[in-house]
């Protein structure tokens, strides 16, 4: 048996190949919706893509199972648990649909699914036996349901799909498949889907892979053994919902379409068509925060292309019922469209390279820590912390209200238009994405705290913990 693991930073996603050298195929679980690392891997171990199989739909990436589907003629295994409402619309005659203790052959390797409702109601897990080595199963392919520190959320139906009065039952249902877990043997090695960074869960470890004896040690899940206590704690500081979330939900319960059918953008030249696009459709600039902050077409928003988090951030804004328009380096277009069609932004008609800026003008000011403990002191300024709620509990500037980047729209009404606004994070980068959305939308008295909680912990400034 083989084992690959491929990790997406920015989305803080993982995918396996698992192969069977005897009769040279391959299964992919999970995979991202660019297929070359797998198509790569499997030609340089001599295997050939047979199945391809998804632990659930998932919220937040384009699934690549039909490109595979495409590219090799896999059978795709996919969930038939769950209930009607979380159907793959687009199986077919090649796929083989799953319910619990389903399981199937990948030449040696015997794949079992495990039914584990919560994160999603259709979730499942991969049990794997190396059935030449051995007569028990190695490890399981957890998916979203057991991550290396902590379990995942079972919030997201009701913050981006709508299903009312879901969260405290999915939280339940999470809490049974701890307990079922802690039957099982403390050796079996436990292979994730996401890693630290993810909006799929709170906590998650940096470390790829554990073993189940290790969580049932140290992970907290495993340490409730009242149901009420663990549903608490569970749904408490979990991470905001990107907004993009809702609409990965739809396309891959629908199907992406084939990268190959969408059209690339085309490099546009009039400065004129810019003025006009940008009041009409989102731009974002990929330039680096010192370049943005010092020179930008007012209107356009600051990504970085340098961000790790480059695609959720862009996800946390998009509106998927418009074009998206870009100015970036040419070189680096390839790139950045990669990352956009990763989590569905595929409609991208044109871009920008940056020598349009050159005669702009627009601005992102910049308030050091002394000069913003002085504005919030006296009254002239409201501070707003754009990081996560679990951040924010960590530590956090006195009197900063919470308004986590992804939140600001939910929140606009609220927010003062007769005093400075300053926005933080905790180095930089997201405070400036916010402070360009908000001037985007006609905030222009916005600034950037320099250096974020970071640079006014090393002022000396105060910090406390708590909501």
């Amino acid at each position: 048996m083989l084992l690959k693991y491929f990790y997406d930073n920015m989305l803080a996603q993982a995918s396996y190949l698992v192969g069977c050298r005897k009769t040279g195929e391959a299964l992919i679980i999970d995979p991202a919706r660019d297929i070359t690392p797998y198509l790569q891997a499997a030609r340089e171990q001599n295997l050939q893509i047979r199945h391809v199989a998804e632990t659930h739909i998932h919220a937040d990436f384009v699934s690549g199972s039909r490109e595979l589907l495409a590219a090799t003629g896999a059978k795709l295994y996919l969930s038939a648990m769950g209930g009607e409402d979380w159907q793959y619309e687009f199986a077919d005659s090649s796929s083989v649909l799953l319910h619990d203790g389903d399981s199937w052959m990948v030449g040696n390797i015997r794949v079992e699914a495990i039914h584990t409702p919560g994160h999603t109601p259709e979730h499942l897990m991969y049990q794997i036996t190396d059935t030449k080595q051995a007569d028990k199963p190695m490890g399981l392919f957890t998916g979203d349901c057991l991550f290396v520190g902590n379990v995942g959320r079972p919030d997201l139906l009701e913050e981006i799909a709508g299903a009312a009065n879901t969260k405290e039952k999915d939280a339940a249902a999470q809490f049974r498949n701890v307990q079922r877990l802690k039957t099982l043997p403390d050796y079996l090695q436990i292979w994730p889907g996401h890693g630290a960074g993810s909006a799929c869960g709170k906590g998650l470890g940096e470390v790829p892979t554990s073993t189940l004896g290790y969580e049932k040690l140290f992970n907290p899940a495993f340490q409730f053994t009242d149901e009420d206590a663990f549903v608490k704690w569970l749904l408490t500081d979990q991470p905001e919902a990107p907004r993009y979330f809702a609409h990965m939900k739809i396309l891959n319960k629908k199907g992406a379409p084939l990268v190959a059918e969408i059209p690339e953008p085309v490099h546009i030249h009039n400065r004129a068509a810019l003025d006009k696009i940008v009041q009409m459709f989102l731009v974002f600039d990929t330039g680096t925060m010192e370049q943005f902050a010092a020179r930008h077409i007012p209107g356009t928003v600051n990504v970085p292309s340098t961000s790790i988090r480059f695609n959720t951030h862009v996800g946390l804004y998009v509106d998927y019922d418009l074009p998206t328009y870009l100015i970036c380096d040419a070189n680096e277009l390839p790139e950045i469209i990669k990352w956009l069609w990763a989590i569905g932004v595929d409609d991208v008609p044109g871009y920008f390279t940056p020598e349009v800026v050159a005669d702009y003008d627009g601005i992102i000011r910049t308030t050091n820590p002394a000069q913003a403990a002085t504005l919030i002191h006296t009254g002239k300024a409201h501070l707003f912390d754009v990081r996560s709620p679990e951040e924010y509990n960590q530590s956090h500037i006195p009197n900063a209200r919470l308004l986590p980047m992804g939140s600001i729209f939910k929140q606009l009404d609220q927010l003062p238009r007769d005093k400075q606004i300053i926005v933080h994070c905790a180095v930089g980068l997201r405070g400036q994405v916010v402070a360009s959305m908000l001037q985007r939308v006609g905030f222009t008295n916005v600034r950037n705290l320099s250096g974020g909680i970071e640079g006014w912990q090393k002022a000396g400034l105060a910090t406390e913990t708590g909501n």
